[in-house]
């Protein structure tokens, strides 16, 4: 019989229509802090930029308000778009984190740009240089593990801060790219179902399979997947109709809030409009605790992973915090 899986949050500061964005960065440490007491493993921060819809464009930031918000779960970044970025900073930037709260940072990182072009060329002049990525990946690990060497431009410079302890460095991806880096270099690999809803158990086994012994010795995977759970059949439909519009909207580039389940209903279907939410369903595990727990379930099976990381973008911060606990409920986490 399978284990139950560590249940782990991903968090993208959603902002719902109607709602100032303080609001929604606030909701975000009320609900890491509620995550925590439910018995999350660890909880993640999204980076995005020039987005209506979320409200969090410095993961680093947050972390550190997130850790200092909570005790025992990890923080971390589900992630940071590296190639906008200096390796060397970024480096900086999560060794401090972990002298702050040694033990509990995440860096998960990713080569994604999180936004439009414009946007990503406002976000870094240079633009996203996502062909350097593997090796700013080499590069972070040799930071963290005081290995640069020699004929590398960083090798013999003084990395601060110098402590004994280091974060866990997590490969984010939905593409069998970041699966097969992440086996080349040893490090854990998070795929992101909820992106690409197909053939992911196939990078998965890839990158079991092909994993070499690096930053860990061991193969290590996740699964993030988008899941909202309500009590009853007509909450799960009211919450379905949100998240279709929604995803609509990102279909269409239409840069807009979070619909409320309000506008959601008001609105009205072309048969094109009705193609594009049923090719997006699949992403989304939407339902009652036993549906969706059942389906959460396979999903650990098909990905043999232990750890499963829950992205909740939902029409009302009750439904967000009510998936959460929903969650706890059907897979026994440990409260506190």
């Amino acid at each position: 019989m399978t284990r139950l899986p560590k249940l782990s949050i991903l968090d993208q500061t959603p902002v719902i229509s109607g709602q100032r964005v303080a609001d929604a960065i606030a909701a975000t440490v009320d609900f890491a802090q509620a995550a925590e007491a439910l018995g999350y493993y660890r909880y993640w921060c999204a980076e995005h930029h020039g987005a209506r819809s979320v409200a969090n464009p410095c993961p680093e930031v947050m972390i550190a308000r997130l850790a200092s918000a909570t005790q025992r779960m990890r923080i971390g970044s589900g992630g940071i778009m590296l190639p906008y970025y200096s390796s060397w900073k970024v480096a900086e930037q999560f060794l401090m984190l972990e002298a702050l709260f040694p033990g509990r940072i995440d860096l998960g990182i990713g080569r994604a740009p999180g936004t439009d072009q414009r946007t990503a060329r406002a976000v870094s002049p240079g633009g996203l240089r996502s062909d350097l990525f593997p090796q700013q990946v080499q590069e972070l690990i040799w930071l963290f593990t005081n290995t640069v060497p020699e004929g590398h431009a960083y090798h013999g410079l003084v990395m601060q801060p110098e402590i004994d302890t280091r974060p866990e460095l997590w490969m984010l991806g939905s593409s069998d790219f970041g699966g097969a880096l992440a086996a080349h270099v040893g490090i854990p690999f998070c795929f992101a179902q909820f992106i690409n809803a197909q053939h992911g158990d196939a990078v998965a086994k890839m990158y079991r399979d092909n994993f070499q012994p690096g930053y860990e010795s061991a193969p290590r995977s996740a699964v993030a997947i988008f899941a909202i759970v309500a009590d009853t059949e007509a909450e799960v439909a009211d919450l379905t109709a949100a998240v279709d519009l929604r995803r609509l909207f990102m279909a269409y580039g239409q840069n807009l809030p979070v619909p409320t389940i309000a506008e959601a209903k008001s609105v009205q279907y072309e048969e094109r409009d009705r193609q594009v939410i049923a090719n997006e369903r699949p992403r989304s595990i939407i339902g009652t605790p036993d549906q969706v727990a059942e389906r959460m379930l396979a999903l650990q099976e098909k990905f043999a992973t232990d750890e499963l990381i829950i992205l909740t973008v939902a029409p009302s911060v009750k439904a967000r915090l009510r998936t959460a606990e929903l969650l706890a409920q059907a897979f026994a986490l440990p409260q506190t």
